[in-house]
């Protein structure tokens, strides 16, 4: 048993881990890139782009075909605000959504999905800063610090996990345990570039330090055959979830 924190991993196939971000300008590209990638990949994300590009729909037409979506619009405002957004964003049918994790916005953003399945993922620390934009953005603690507050005021809250880097999954675990979801932007398979993601890691890093779902863009979108390249991250996955078992 090799994961952070000493904790088996979840039972989550490791094709359901994988979270390939809709990072495309149009929706007839990302139904196209879906209906490329097959069965191949279950688990989608849409962000600001696609979402912002007409793209919101095809959370409904995603989750009505058997997908899960990731809708990652980090929502922060007032409570009353983000209540209501919340509310409005159950009917597409996501999974996740994801709300910036200071505590009023967590609380009002779980009021607002109710009964519902949608869980709510708690933001961190964006995974592109590293502690100088930490200390630039005047926040007073030091970016772990930062990063362990907000886990726990994700839990305190009721959200159902957080999104931090994969380095900073192992601190999320020990305060935290199996309480919450760990969800992971961020990865770069090995070899590939890390972008603008300051603290990047690879798919079975990440597994080993205690990550749940993981999402990738580029190194799939971009690449030339991209079902090799989701298959080739899942296939890693699924060893780094027998070597944590073992």
């Amino acid at each position: 048993m090799n994961e952070a924190n000493g904790a088996e991993p979840l039972e989550i196939a490791a094709s359901n881990r994988l979270i390939v971000a809709l990072d495309l300008s149009s929706p007839e590209e990302a139904r196209s890139l879906v209906k490329r990638l097959g069965d191949a990949v279950s688990f989608y994300k849409i962000g600001y782009q696609l979402a912002y590009s007409g793209g919101l729909p095809l959370v409904r037409e995603l989750a009505d075909s058997g997908r899960q979506v990731f809708l990652d619009l980090k929502l922060h405002d007032i409570p009353n605000t983000v209540e209501r957004g919340v509310e409005a964003a159950v009917k597409l049918g996501a999974t996740f959504l994801t709300v910036h994790a200071y505590k009023p916005t967590l609380k009002a953003a779980v009021a607002g999905r109710g009964t519902s399945s949608l869980k709510i993922l708690g933001v961190t620390v964006l995974t592109a800063w590293d502690e100088s934009d930490v200390e630039a953005a005047g926040y007073r603690l030091k970016l772990v610090d930062l990063i362990r507050q907000r886990t726990v005021d994700t839990r305190e809250a009721g959200g159902d996990g957080v999104i931090v880097s994969a380095r900073e999954a192992p601190l999320a675990r020990a305060v935290v345990g199996r309480d919450l979801l760990v969800v992971t932007p961020g990865i770069r398979p090995s070899g590939a570039e890390a972008g603008d993601q300051k603290r990047a890691v690879t798919p079975a890093e990440a597994i080993k330090l205690g990550v749940d779902y993981m999402v990738v863009g580029r190194p799939i979108i971009a690449a030339p055959d991209p079902v090799a390249a989701a298959r080739s991250i899942s296939a890693e996955i699924a060893r780094a979830l027998a070597q944590a078992r073992r």
